[in-house]
């Protein structure tokens, strides 16, 4: 079981896929091993979080001391406009980022705050909200290579008790996503790509990962554009040559959604 105590240990890396919104107020076996795995972790200082769903040109880190809930969602049920998330923000370790980081000029925001890529996980990871949480965008204007190089200048982060995650899909490809039936048999181009990802990570194979298009067809039908797989990017530049990933959750939603979760440790 986790404990109340900020753990003084290096810090994990997490990737989750958040799936639909839905997953913030449903009880689903994903979101039953969310709980479960969360009440395992160690308790951070704070946490980063690169969510899919803040994709801006340049990259800003959010810097306020109590971030508001942001609803980028649409058409979905009322409840879910209402869950809130209450985590304080980290402005320290933000500042902290933009010393760290000299590929590019990090930029301050107070505009943004928690979207549902980060609130949707971090309900059932740590359900108390009493982890200090801050968000920094993903440049949609920059290649893989670039994000990569970029999260490598934040490996120091996990010894100062910041444990990072990334937030969005292995697979994400709404316009082909059976919303009609969560157990839809699995596509067969959905399968490929996502048994391509985790063979790279299971052979630390990052470069291949990188260069993810090079599956073709399997790999078009799955990241049509990628603001869901960069999360992933953030997340393994961050792996040390003595960590491993392990999976604590690897099913489809929907026919076509990977929702593969893992950590790095």
């Amino acid at each position: 079981m986790s404990s109340n105590k900020i753990s003084q240990s290096k810090q994990p890396v997490l990737f989750v896929g958040h799936g639909t919104p839905m997953n913030a107020i449903e009880s689903n076996n994903f979101t039953k091993e969310l709980i479960s795995f969360g009440q395992g972790l160690p308790r951070p200082k704070s946490i980063l979080c690169i969510s899919a769903h803040w994709l801006t040109n340049g990259t800003y880190v959010n810097v306020s001391t109590k971030p508001k809930m942001v609803y980028d969602m649409y058409g979905f049920p009322d409840e879910l406009y209402k869950v809130q998330y209450t985590a304080d923000g980290s402005p320290e370790t933000a500042t902290e980022i933009q010393e760290l980081i000299s590929k590019t000029n990090v930029l301050s925001d107070t505009g943004w705050g928690y979207d549902h890529g980060a609130w949707s996980i971090l309900k059932h990871l740590f359900p108390k909200a009493d982890v200090p949480v801050f968000q920094m965008s993903i440049d949609y204007n920059k290649p893989m290579r670039y994000h990569y190089e970029l999260a490598q200048e934040l490996l120091s982060l996990r010894d100062r008790g910041v444990m990072v995650i990334g937030s969005g899909n292995i697979t994400h490809n709404i316009r082909m996503v059976d919303l009609s039936d969560k157990e839809a048999p699995v596509q067969d181009w959905a399968q490929e790509f996502d048994s391509f990802i985790k063979n790279a990570l299971d052979k630390r194979d990052h470069t291949k990962i990188i260069n993810y298009s090079s599956l073709g067809k399997s790999a078009k039908k799955a990241v049509p554009e990628p603001s869901h797989l960069i999360p992933l990017i953030y997340a393994i530049s961050m792996q040390a040559d003595d960590e491993n990933v392990s999976y604590f959750y690897d099913k489809f939603e929907y026919g076509t959604l990977s929702m593969r979760s893992l950590i790095i440790q």
